[in-house]
């Protein structure tokens, strides 16, 4: 209509981010910086930020209580390679492409067609665990736990988040110290990370184990022919 003017239509506001999830944008950001500028290892947009598995390293995810089981068999091997946790999971870093390897090696360990809840990863993702230093400045997010000593499990982050049980270390290259077939010491057993074989047929004789203990059998893993499973 003559001498009226179009009034410009107001743009919808976005809602205003609260204190939480500012403080946890800026703790993603400085745990996918670790990651990318320390170590080195992709990362995937998104919060809570992840790992892209499968080129800097593959992953074994097993159930909690079996993977500490394994790590307590293994010994000072535990500690020469990267383990995460996150809810009743536990995640073995290995080296990348080792996860094509380990279908085989259970079917030569005698462990095949047994049908163990332990998974091979070799590409995907995994929630990044914050690293151990994160999460203790001002503006860390409300909720998160109080950063605690390297490779405790109480990283700095939220309930049911991933943490580092046995966390990857800077200041050299980490894929060194990931199993793969062939991992030797130099020094002897104990002085590096178990190889491959060990660590996977030490990982399945625990699984089975709690299997058989959940079941209620109290059957003996070592009277169920067995005879290359190492533990």
């Amino acid at each position: 209509m003559a001498g009226l003017r179009s009034a410009a239509l107001p743009s919808p506001r976005r809602p205003d981010l609260s204190a939480r999830e500012v403080g946890e944008r800026r703790h993603g950001d400085r745990t996918r910086s670790w990651y990318e500028n320390v170590l080195g290892w992709p990362t995937a947009p998104g919060v809570p930020p992840r790992l892209t598995v499968g080129v800097r390293f593959d992953v074994l995810d097993v159930p909690a209580e079996a993977g500490r089981a394994a790590l307590e068999r293994l010994g000072p091997a535990a500690e020469g390679f990267p383990v995460a946790v996150q809810g009743g999971r536990m995640r073995l870093l290995i080296a990348a492409g080792g996860a094509d390897e380990v279908p085989g090696l259970l079917e030569w360990l005698d462990w095949g067609g047994l049908g163990l809840d332990l998974r091979a990863l070799g590409g995907g993702l995994m929630d990044a665990p914050a690293p151990w230093t994160a999460g203790t400045g001002p503006d860390a997010p409300r909720g998160h736990r109080a950063a605690g000593r390297p490779g405790d499990g109480r990283a700095g982050s939220p309930q049911g988040a991933a943490v580092w049980l046995r966390p990857p270390e800077p200041g050299r290259e980490a894929e060194a110290s990931l199993p793969t077939m062939g991992t030797r010491s130099p020094r002897g057993v104990g002085d590096g990370p178990p190889d491959l074989v060990r660590l996977v047929s030490t990982v399945a004789t625990q699984i089975h184990r709690v299997r058989l203990r959940c079941s209620g059998t109290g059957a003996a893993v070592r009277g169920v022919g067995q005879p290359l499973a190492l533990s």
